[in-house]
């Protein structure tokens, strides 16, 4: 996996989360808001920060494959 497929991953993760956070902030104030609406924002945050998870993962298990660390004691 590329690096600027992480970098594009961690900004999407990024930005539902602010998405979420300043949606949960706006619950505070006067102005109404829904709770459909904060799901879909907390399930988009939950999506993006576990594909991110997930493909972090995937390349930290390639690095590591490519470093010859494979299970311990089996090198």
């Amino acid at each position: 996996m590329s690096t600027r497929h992480l970098d594009d991953l961690r900004a999407q993760a990024q930005h539902a989360r602010q998405r979420y956070d300043l949606y949960k902030a706006r619950a505070y104030g006067q102005r109404p808001t829904s709770a459909a609406r904060m799901r879909e924002f907390q399930r988009a945050c939950e999506v993006a920060e576990a594909r991110l998870r997930a493909a972090e993962a995937e390349e930290e298990e390639r690095g590591a494959r490519g470093r010859g660390g494979g299970a311990p004691g089996t090198s």
